[in-house]
């Protein structure tokens, strides 16, 4: 994200990574989304986490596929900083824009973005720049909570707005229609079960190629 667009503020995300690897936050609404992301992603020469937050994904994708290059990527200094100081894994640390990601075309086998999509101000920018950087036949997974009707999304986003930090958790039907007009092939949608969420809060895992 960037901090000239209407998406909540970098300071927001630097203060927010200071709570983010706490035992009950990663336990209730990380790992679980970090588990499926692992088990679908295959074995792809080069990873990159968009949104990558203090780089708990990221150290454990580059520690469970070692022969893997792992990129870790975010727009907050400071969950960076945090990662690169507590992180004992071969990962490489990025900072970027997921709507214009530092990277060529072309550069990855697989694209991973869990828990941050909701906050990027324009989402169909973000599909496009993570098709870009996928090599044809990459896998992009996206996770976050997609409610089940666009009643739920559109209430979602009015109550991040009246809060301050705006956010938008698009519908599972405008999700898919998002990630099919990007140019990618939908596999799969399927949700990821976080104890105590309920089933408006289960986090969604959206798994498509690049053809």
């Amino acid at each position: 994200m960037s901090p000239d667009r209407s998406g909540p503020s970098q300071t927001f995300f630097d203060l927010w990574s200071r709570l983010y690897d706490l035992a009950p936050v990663q336990r209730i609404v990380y790992r679980p989304v970090q588990d499926a992301v692992v088990k679908a992603i295959g074995h792809p020469d080069r990873i990159l986490d968009i949104g990558c937050g203090t780089g708990l994904l990221t150290a454990r994708l580059a520690l469970e596929r070692p022969g893997a290059t792992v990129v870790g990527c975010d727009f907050s200094f400071g969950m960076l900083e945090q990662a690169a100081a507590s992180r004992a894994a071969p990962a490489w640390w990025v900072q970027g824009d997921a709507m214009r990601l530092p990277f060529a075309d072309s550069s990855f086998g697989a694209v991973a973005c869990t828990e941050s999509f909701h906050w990027y101000p324009d989402q169909a920018a973000a599909l496009r720049e993570f098709f870009r950087v996928l090599r044809p036949g990459g896998r992009l997974l996206v996770a976050l909570v997609n409610p089940p009707v666009d009643a739920l999304s559109r209430a979602g986003e009015l109550a991040a707005s009246i809060a301050g930090q705006p956010a938008v958790w698009p519908s599972r039907r405008r999700m898919r229609e998002m990630v099919e007009e990007a140019g990618f092939r939908l596999e799969q949608q399927r949700p990821v079960r976080r104890p105590p969420a309920t089933m408006l809060l289960a986090a969604v895992l959206t798994t498509a190629v690049r053809p």
